[in-house]
């Protein structure tokens, strides 16, 4: 199915300047599974700072978890239980959030913790990337501790994102930093976190954002190259995760501005989705059409996107 674009001006979705935390999801509107978007502050303060939710229409609710705490949300990943959704905090917290969207857990205060996207590993701990460390940390479920590095510190010079692959093995992309610094490309570690491919992917056009692992198994990226230039390619990368051989590219029409793609995940209905700079988009994983953009919203500084009942 192909979406319309979402154009909604109910009073209850933002419009000029207005800040969403100062909406609230109203009694009755959330629907057995809705889409979650984290949209960070944005370095001159021009995003949300929210989690923003949306029906799978493309209806915008409203903010998320508003009075929790969030602050420049990044990362966003539910439970395995479904019970719960994990937030990577701007401020070096990690909280655990109920689908009332109050706190169900939280870490304090981790100097230099600076997390970007996480992940649930098959030891039910909870993974995020350290971008200041540069590195991966594990947490326990119940967010207690400060957690524990499992890759050496600086192992890439900018952590984008990674994924555990159902056979144990981690991918992690290495993208550029907003200063410049970055080698563009992913690596490859064995069940037991020993390097096995320092360069999993040769491919001269990625700049990677985000990593997911789809249901084949196989690798996909989202890639703005080169980073932050004014005529940067906008992709989804797909890589066969044995050779890590590329293997197709998805890419919209010229119907949306699909400008700083980054978090990737698989919808209920078995799409691709991938929030970007002002607006979700659809694939469909199949056959590889775009399938349009689901919702636009301007100053959606979009980080990660997840899939969560509400209530």
């Amino acid at each position: 199915m192909v979406f319309a674009i979402s154009t909604h001006t109910d009073t209850h979705e933002p419009c000029g300047r207005q800040h969403p935390e100062h909406l609230r999801i109203r009694p009755g509107d959330a629907h057995a599974v809705n889409i979650l978007v984290t949209s960070a502050a944005g370095t001159n303060g021009d995003g949300y700072g929210s989690i923003l939710a949306f029906t799978l229409d493309g209806k915008m609710l409203g903010a998320f978890g508003a009075d929790s705490g969030i602050t420049d949300p990044r990362g966003l990943r539910v439970h395995p239980d479904g019970d719960r959704v994990y937030v990577n905090n701007g401020d070096d917290r990690i909280l655990s959030l109920d689908p009332h969207g109050r706190i169900a857990a939280k870490t304090g205060p981790i100097a230099n913790l600076n997390p970007g996207g996480g992940t649930f590993g098959p030891d039910g701990r909870y993974y995020i990337g350290s971008r200041t460390a540069r590195t991966i940390m594990a947490f326990p479920p119940g967010l207690l501790g400060s957690g524990k590095a499992i890759l050496p510190s600086g192992v890439v010079p900018f952590p984008r994102g990674f994924a555990l692959a159902p056979d144990g093995r981690l991918f992690l992309a290495s993208g550029t930093s907003p200063s410049g610094d970055g080698d563009d490309t992913i690596l490859a570690f064995a069940p037991d976190l020993t390097l096995s491919a320092e360069r999993f992917v040769d491919d001269t056009q990625l700049s990677p954002l985000d990593l997911a692992i789809a249901p084949n198994g196989n690798v996909l990226v989202s890639s703005e190259f080169p980073f932050g230039g004014p005529d940067a390619v906008t992709t989804i990368r797909e890589y066969d995760a044995g050779s890590g051989k590329l293997v197709r590219i998805f890419s919209p029409d010229g119907s949306v501005g699909f400008r700083k793609p980054r978090g990737l995940r698989f919808g209920p209905d078995g799409n691709l989705y991938c929030v970007a700079h002002g607006e979700i988009v659809a694939f469909d994983f199949g056959d590889g059409r775009f399938l349009g953009a689901l919702a636009r919203l301007d100053r959606l500084n979009g980080q990660a996107i997840e899939f969560f009942p509400l209530r």
